[in-house]
């Protein structure tokens, strides 16, 4: 391989390099929006199954607290 061979593949190695370092940083980032919304959502959902369950006391539906949305709807 001639000197100039060389030099275009170390080129062409930094430059993918650079780019595989971009890409895991923005997948990393992207991840961790990702998992943070999932979090909200979660704590959301718990948010909602409570008050639910705490109408549904009040309206003498339920004597017992639902443990999960799916114990809501008909089958």
């Amino acid at each position: 391989m001639s000197k100039r061979e060389n030099e275009a593949a170390k080129v062409m190695t930094e430059a993918m390099d650079e780019t595989m370092q971009r890409l895991h940083e923005r997948f990393q980032a992207i991840s961790e929006q990702l998992e943070g919304q999932i979090d909200e959502m979660g704590t959301r959902i718990s948010g909602l199954e409570r008050n639910v369950t705490e109408l549904m006391t009040e309206a003498g539906m339920e004597d017992r607290p639902v443990s999960k949305m799916s114990d809501l709807l008909p089958n």
